[in-house]
């Protein structure tokens, strides 16, 4: 079935599914299939003259980065990332992210396909951010996010964007690596795996692209900001603790509320501290932008809180990404506690 085909299959999937989750399918398929009916090949874009020779340029990487994901990492060789789509707007989807007031656990949506998700995407930012309004008129703590790329998992060939054009390369190396990881092993509902796994191969496949490019300038001032970044979340870690903590504590709501803002207050306080020599280019600068609570936190968490597991796992395998994947498709069919035990729980 081709792309045109799923993504008419989804749309009359989620009209069915409107007693359950209302509009919000609908709008995920018909911006799923908007986004495929844009793409067009790489390949032809880069040898077309009449394109922007900037764009030409950034596609050429894109092109680059991806052989170099299937070659040297033994990431899918699909169609995915061998194409480009403009979608005219800043980002691709917009991620409502949301947690109780006095709970550092996030709110969990259930899906079709992908399972339990700790978000609901969005193609239209109006969308996200009135979806977001109704939860905080609930008390909730809520966070709205851009999202430069997601991955369909593998259904779709999925496309690169404009959306991702603006970084780096390396960071779009990392976006590349990242989300083909989710093609190779995803667990539904656990999104805690799925994306300290992909974080865990991106860092890694970043790490040996700079170092096949003998960029070794670029390689140290990487180590150093990684560096930094660990000591970032080990104190993103100490605050969720001690949040975990009060939110435990039983005090009266008026007081418990007044230590959350304050334990806030701190945690941004104590990273500017930290990253005072690093500047606007310091690591997770544009999170600690916006306003902290257990939202903001929860996001950070789903993505860093395993990854030391999987560390270790590569490092089990000595280094071997093959038999790495192979270690993480045997935790992936464990039950999801045993799995946590393996790789989500500290040493």
């Amino acid at each position: 079935m081709n792309s045109s085909k799923s993504a008419l299959v989804l749309v009359a999937l989620a009209v069915l599914a409107l007693p359950v989750s209302g509009c919000y399918l609908v709008q995920s398929a018909v911006g799923q299939f908007e986004l495929m009916h844009e793409r067009r090949p790489i390949d032809a874009l880069i040898a077309d003259p009449a394109q922007p020779p900037a764009l030409r340029t950034r596609l050429a990487a894109v092109a680059e980065i991806r052989d170099f994901a299937t070659r040297e990492l033994a990431l899918p060789d699909n169609g995915s990332y061998r194409s480009y789509a403009d979608l005219h707007r800043e980002y691709a989807v917009w991620n409502v992210v949301a947690a109780p007031e006095f709970s550092i656990d996030p709110i969990r949506w259930c899906f079709p396909v992908v399972g339990c998700v700790a978000y609901r995407g969005y193609f239209v930012q109006a969308r996200a951010q009135a979806y977001a309004r109704r939860l905080r008129a609930d008390g909730d703590d809520v966070a709205v996010e851009g999202v430069a790329a997601y991955s369909t998992l593998g259904h779709f060939d999925d496309p690169v964007l404009n959306t991702m054009l603006g970084y780096s390369d390396t960071q779009l190396a990392s976006i590349i690596f990242h989300e083909l990881t989710h093609q190779l092993v995803y667990v539904a509902g656990d999104a805690s795996f799925d994306e300290a796994l992909a974080t865990t191969v991106e860092e890694e496949g970043v790490r040996r692209w700079l170092h096949a490019r003998r960029e070794d300038a670029q390689i140290a001032r990487r180590d150093r900001w990684r560096a930094r970044q660990l000591d970032v979340l080990a104190l993103l870690q100490r605050t969720r603790e001690a949040l975990a903590r009060l939110y435990a504590s039983g005090i009266p709501p008026a007081e418990m509320r007044a230590r959350k803002r304050a334990q806030f207050e701190a945690l941004r306080a104590q990273y500017a501290t930290l990253t005072a020599d690093l500047g606007p280019r310091a690591p997770f600068a544009d999170w600690f932008d916006g306003p902290l609570d257990n939202a903001r936190l929860a996001s950070l968490a789903t993505y860093y809180d395993c990854v030391p597991g999987f560390e270790r796992e590569l490092r089990a395998a000595g280094g071997d990404l093959p038999a790495f994947y192979r270690r993480v498709r045997a935790l992936a069919r464990l039950p999801k506690d045993e799995r946590d035990r393996a790789v989500c729980a500290q040493p």
